[in-house]
């Protein structure tokens, strides 16, 4: 059976992918700010060319359970459905041993057959998955949790991820499309929203809702946690001893002296063990002692640049931007623990 054209004329029609792997927060939550329009009668109306029309879809129709072991009922199986405008993958939970593939051969190839007709691809968090198995998404920039990064580079080494993003906009048609971690599916939607119906529609959702756009990037709420799976005992000794001494005068001169290598020898170790030169994982070491700091005191910016290793506060300001994308008190506001 051919998938029924939405009823509005000209409206865009929206698959959201449900599989056992999905987590309820996030589809819901798709379903229903994409579905905005319909739900509200009288505070938000929408011109019906410019509507979606919103189905969950599946390999089959009936109920399944998410991996929040919530059930719930797929409107839709793709074989009935021949052509979409919009295929969006909501977050998935990956087990211990990461993403497990070819378990839905199917699915993944009914989105590369919508995405021949010309369907976008929307990935919300770790979604994106799911839609790497198609073979689109490699040599492409995409973003997805920062605690799935490693997973996804294992498993699909030809994808370029981006943590740090809360929305990347890849491929020729510019009709890739992955948000990060956690609610930066709220990017994502409004995204869609502005695309498909205008800045104004976008905004009038994001008020209704109290959505925000995620415009600093998502590098404030990443901890840095150095690489310790790298198999090197020197290094991971001088790791130990930086996680507790960072804020030393000159600890990188002080960690290649306790160790048993040359000092070039040590620096071209701990980069290949780390993926950082030995100065930057100290200042990473650093501005994330100094965002507990702000999280948690009520120090001043100087008082803590001194504490972490930093004579010059103007110096630290720069760096903890740089590494953050926010000021310092820009940080402490937005992440402050409330009373």
């Amino acid at each position: 059976m051919p998938k029924t054209r939405a009823t509005a004329p000209n409206a865009r029609h929206v698959s959201l992918v449900a599989i056992p792997d999905a987590v309820a927060s996030t589809l819901f939550g798709i379903y229903d700010v994409i579905n905005a329009f319909t739900l509200t009668e009288g505070g938000l109306q929408l011109e019906p060319k410019r509507a979606f029309e919103i189905e969950i879809v599946g390999e089959k129709a009936g109920p399944i359970d998410l991996a929040s072991r919530v059930p719930i009922h797929v409107q839709r199986a793709i074989d009935t459905i021949e052509s979409t405008d919009i295929v969006i993958v909501p977050s998935i939970l990956l087990g211990g041993n990461g993403w497990r593939k070819d378990r839905y051969p199917r699915l993944v190839e009914w989105v590369r057959r919508m995405h021949a007709k010309g369907a976008l691809l929307c990935s919300a968090c770790s979604g994106v998955f799911l839609l790497a198995e198609t073979g689109l998404f490699d040599g492409k920039d995409v973003t997805v949790h920062y605690g799935y990064r490693g997973a996804l580079a294992d498993s699909f080494p030809a994808v370029r991820p981006h943590p740090e993003k809360a929305l990347m906009v890849s491929g020729r048609r510019e009709e890739l499309v992955s948000s990060g971690a956690s609610t930066s599916w709220h990017d994502l939607v409004l995204y869609l929203i502005a695309k498909h119906a205008g800045a104004t529609a976008a905004q009038d959702v994001a008020r209704m809702f109290a959505l925000q756009w995620h415009q600093d990037g998502l590098a404030p709420y990443i901890a840095f946690e150095g690489r310790t799976d790298h198999g090197d005992a020197e290094i991971g000794a001088a790791q130990a001893w930086l996680a507790t001494h960072f804020s030393v005068a000159n600890p990188v001169e002080q960690v290649i002296k306790r160790s048993r290598l040359a000092e070039r020898t040590f620096k071209r170790r701990f980069a290949a063990a780390t993926g950082l030169a030995p100065i930057a994982y100290v200042q990473r070491l650093r501005v994330e002692d100094a965002k507990r700091r702000l999280e948690r005191t009520d120090a001043s910016v100087d008082d803590i640049s001194w504490r972490v290793g930093y004579e010059d506060g103007a110096f630290f300001r720069r760096l903890f931007r740089r590494v953050t994308g926010l000021a310092p008190g820009a940080y402490r506001k937005r992440f402050r623990v409330p009373a």
